[in-house]
């Protein structure tokens, strides 16, 4: 019998690459969408579309793609490098227990961790929920009227509030104050982002130092409470002196803390910021946490950050929508309140669902174990000898003065598998945290205590030690009243809460999310599965470093890696978002020139179509923002730049251009573009948004760039989480490397300082980019670029008799997005880009970028890992809508009452008993025969977005405001 020819091993290996898993498009689906576009092959089309004179000259020195399995493997090795000790650090990052109904049905979720920033109200209602509640629980616990629904983390949250007391007090004074006992990491993050905006920080290292400051003339003061090291102090006459001299009290508080200590709104705080790890999100040795902002009332409009607010839907009927947008810098750009345009809404569900599963009582029950347990251990250090407190007040950290036994505890502690905190040299603070147990406080007795000598009981301890928490600070409001956090703590009632929400929103887990810029791509388990590793997960930012070798090791290769797909010589990853990263470069271009003694080099060129967080980042690092135009065809206009760069020759600073451009097109003259810059003295920020249209084919360090910052959450699968985490890596020029954010509280130097509170920023989430590349490998980096533009030109050339693209190059391609202009149908049938953007929900897509950067437009950008299925599924939606548009065109819609004008349409709505609507219901609920079998149904009719905003509320809503009346 004959036996079959064997396949070589070589084709059996390949059965299990990842390549194929993250690109939607196979061969086949390939050959039948350039046979759309009209080119003969992939490398055909990609030749036509990207400049030669850009190409890159040779591959990527990346390893070679390796399965999910050996990725895995490869990384728990290294992960392995890093030595998770029991850590009594403190200082702004604590053990939490993350409940496992949370982890499973919140962090590990798609439904969740692959949502995107709710700028489509419609279809975000679970995520703002969550993030109303977040906003709640910090207003409730801090006392104070409005919160924002997140910040990068506590070092950028206090650094904002700094700005926003400057924008918002009358004192003219350029000066903050800020008590030496804050966190240093904080300190230092202030301390980078005040130096270019002239102000002066002034450090009270003492109390006969707060006192001689608080006598002189500042805007704003900054207090710690408890403070880093523990003791809590009583503010309100210092707050009172503060107010006198028209500053701001500025308020870095602890939220566990806060349920058993005086709120800072309680004694007339104006500002209160901090961190919401130790609700529920581990270490993972610095981030993503959820960074808070609470203000008085009348800040609101200048609060930085993202605001979640209550208004009402085309029913009536209560509905959750981003608030008072025109503060935020895709609209304000160089005017805008702040450049944060990634807050960390994941990270900040999490800590709302914590307070929502633990209520109350529960939060309070575990703040008052652990400054029982906080008590009991100093009394029993007491009995040891140890009598020398830093203070004699404390919630969860005290702070013993060791002398020259300092570093000999703090090498003993090591040794039995702990870490202290050594500060000012001679003290050792220690911090508990809600994972300590009984042997844990009998840990750190035995490391004070020596060999040999015995030790106190902890019932013997607990019998006599007083509390630490002082009578002037005790709490006496009651908090988290809201039914939503005195409802859900059994895990039945909490897993159904949960997946109710998300049943309310539209993730990339049931369908495209086609939006231009924003590069929405598959976020795959197997990248997913390390961030949870206790190895990953439960490192301290600050434990000795030697501790965190694998967390170094993974953050060189990845820096290694993303030199190479760039083309640059140095990366930091330490910015927390995009727009970090953004700010983080200028820093970088403005230090050089001054290290120059070109200080005077302060003028920023930003071509009219750029991403709005550019000039916003411009003018928080002091720089003068001066627009070039673009001509007819989207590009730079050349001529004006010349112009422009020969008027400002002398302060020329730099360009900030983005590439391919924000109209979704490879200018062809970017090299003199870079040339034309450089020759008058100025350096080149090449955006790296569009990096998705790059890596692999092309590389910004090679065509002229000084610096770009990329988008981790875009091009290299972070996933968004509903508007963070984030990471905004920053790539320079060899030239500009020491430059580089630093983070002298970790002892790394640079010339800039520190930008995020922790040294490797958001490091939790680097695993997940380390996943991609190392299962991609060079080739299938390239190959996710060009089935991404490939994917872009099918949709571009499928929808050119139905909606034209609007900017393309001389032969008709786009890169890896397309602008459809949608204008024209103003005058001829009424329609709106936004209607369009709210009929798709009825089709069950997340609508494209909508309004920009040209208005009355759709921008999308599909991705490589969509597959051909689903984009022709986005496509004849398109299609389909258009006829419902020529409907109302050709008067058999009416142009004020049809489908597209009343989209999106609930369930409730066509299931009423009334119906007075001049088209069936069937139209409006199945307008493809498709969705009869999947149907996602908005909760919500279409938000009114200026009702809103004129009645502000952003707190949870009453519960019989969702009843019929």
């Amino acid at each position: 019998m004959q036996m079959p020819a064997a396949l070589p091993l070589s084709a059996l290996e390949n059965a299990t690459e990842f390549q194929p898993r993250h690109i939607g498009v196979s061969p086949a689906d390939e050959a039948h969408m350039l046979s759309v576009i009209g080119e003969a092959s992939r490398s055909a089309l990609i030749d036509s579309i990207v400049p030669r004179s850009i190409a890159r000259a040779k591959p990527m020195d990346i390893p070679a793609a390796i399965t999910e399995a050996s990725a895995l493997a490869e990384l728990k090795a290294v992960a392995s490098k890093n030595k998770v000790l029991k850590s009594f650090i403190g200082q702004g990052y604590y053990g939490t227990l993350t409940p496992g109904v949370i982890l499973r049905n919140v962090l590990e979720n798609p439904a969740w961790y692959t949502a995107y920033t709710p700028y489509q109200a419609e279809i975000s209602q679970g995520r703002m929920e969550a993030l109303v509640n977040f906003q709640t629980m910090v207003c409730d616990l801090t006392g104070m009227p409005i919160a924002n629904a997140s910040m990068l983390d506590e070092a950028t949250a206090a650094a904002e509030a700094m700005t926003l007391a400057k924008r918002s007090v009358k004192s003219k004074s350029n000066t903050i104050v800020v008590a030496g006992d804050a966190h240093p990491q904080s300190i230092e993050v202030i301390q980078t982002r005040a130096k270019p905006l002239g102000i002066d920080v002034k450090i009270a290292n003492s109390k006969a130092e707060w006192d001689a400051l608080m006598a002189g003339d500042f805007f704003a003061a900054l207090i710690q409470y408890p403070a880093s090291s523990g003791w809590i102090e009583d503010w309100k006459a210092d707050v009172e002196t503060i107010h006198a001299k028209q500053a701001a009290a500025i308020v870095a508080t602890d939220l566990l803390a806060l349920t058993l200590l005086t709120p800072p709104g309680e004694w007339n705080a104006d500002i209160v910021v901090g961190s919401t790890q130790r609700f529920g999100m581990p270490m993972g040795a610095g981030g993503p946490h959820a960074g808070f902002m609470a203000c008085r009332d009348e800040y609101k409009r200048s609060l930085p950050g993202r605001l979640v607010g209550v208004s009402v839907d085309a029913h009536g009927k209560p509905a959750y929508r981003l608030a008072l947008q025109t503060r935020e810098q895709h609209i304000r750009r160089e005017k805008a309140t702040s450049n944060i345009c990634t807050a960390q809404v994941l990270p900040a569900v999490i800590a709302s669902m914590y307070a929502v599963y633990h209520g109350p009582e529960g939060l309070t029950r575990i703040a008052r174990r652990v400054a029982r347990f906080t008590a009991i251990l100093r009394r029993g250090l007491a009995t040891l000898g140890y009598t020398r407190d830093h203070h004699e007040t404390g919630f969860d950290t005290i702070s013993l003065h060791t002398q020259a036994e300092t570093d000999a505890i703090m090498a003993r502690a090591v040794a039995k598998g702990a870490n202290l905190r050594k500060a000012w040299d001679e003290y050792i603070c220690i911090s508990l945290d809600e994972t300590t147990t009984r042997a844990d406080v009998e840990l750190v007795w035995s490391i004070f205590a020596g060999e040999g000598k015995p030790l106190p009981t902890i019932e013997s301890m607990d019998e006599g030690a007083p509390s630490l928490i002082p009578a002037f600070a005790e709490r006496k409001s009651s908090f988290l009243t809201h039914p939503v956090f005195n409802t859900h703590h059994s895990e039945t009632g909490m897993l159904r809460y949960l997946r109710g929400l998300s049943d309310k929103d539209l993730a990339l887990d049931r369908s495209m999310i086609p939006l231009g810029s924003c590069t929405m791509k598959l976020n795959a388990t197997s990248e997913m599965i390390p961030i949870t590793w206790p190895e990953f997960a439960n490192m301290h930012p600050f434990a000795p470093r030697d501790q965190l070798a694998g967390y170094f090791e993974l953050d060189q290769q990845l820096r290694d890696w993303l030199c190479q797909a760039t083309g640059y010589a140095g990366v930091s990853l330490q910015p927390n978002a995009g727009s970090q990263g953004e700010y983080a470069g200028l820093l970088a271009i403005k230090g050089w020139h001054e290290s120059r003694g070109d200080a005077h080099r302060n003028v920023c060129l930003i071509p009219s179509s750029a991403h709005g967080t550019n000039p916003a980042s411009a003018q928080m690092v002091g720089m003068q923002v001066v627009v070039t135009a673009c001509d007819a065809n989207g590009n730079v206009d050349m001529a004006d730049l010349k112009a422009k760069c020969e008027q400002h020759s002398t302060n020329l600073a730099c360009i900030m251009i983005t590439y391919p451009s924000t109209h979704g097109v490879f200018e062809t003259q970017v090299k003199e573009l870079c040339e034309l810059v450089h020759q008058h003295g100025g350096r080149v920020y090449v955006d790296g948004a569009n990096m998705n249209a790059l890596v692999g084919v092309a590389a910004p360090g090679e065509f002229g760039g000084d610096v770009s910052h990329l988008n981790l959450h875009k091009t290299f699968c972070i996933p968004h989480g509903g508007g963070g985490p984030g990471v905004g890596p920053v790539c320079v020029v060899e030239d500009l490397v020491p430059f580089l954010p630093g983070h002298k509280t970790t002892g790394i130097e640079s010339g800039t300082g520190a930008v995020s509170a922790a040294p490797l920023g958001n490091a939790a989430v680097l695993p997940i980019s380390w996943m991609y590349i190392r299962m991609m490998g060079p080739d299938g980096l390239k190959h996710a670029t060009e089935a991404a533009i490939l994917s872009a030109n099918y949709i571009s050339a499928r929808l050119k008799d139905h909606y034209p693209t609007l900017y393309s190059s001389a032969n008709g391609h786009v890169a890896h997005e397309c602008i459809l202009d949608l204008r024209h149908l103003k005058d001829s049938s009424g329609v709106m880009a936004e209607d369009v953007a709210k009929r798709l929900i009825d089709y069950g897509f997340h609508a494209p970028t909508l309004s920009f950067p040209v208005p009355n437009t759709l921008m999308v950008e599909p991705t490589e890992s969509e597959t051909l299925y689903e984009i022709d599924r986005f496509v004849d939606a398109m299609i389909a809508i258009r006829e419902e548009i020529r409907q109302i065109e050709a008067g058999a819609l009416p142009r004020e009452d049809n489908p597209l004008k009343n989209a999106p349409h609930t369930a409730e709505q066509v299931t009423a008993d009334a119906w007075q609507h001049p088209y069936a219901r069937e139209l409006a609920a199945y307008p493809v025969a498709a969705l009869r079998k999947s149907k996602y149904w908005s909760p919500v009719g279409r938000v009114d977005n200026v009702y809103g905003d004129r009645n502000l509320f952003c707190s949870c809503v009453p519960m019989d405001a969702f009843e019929d009346k």
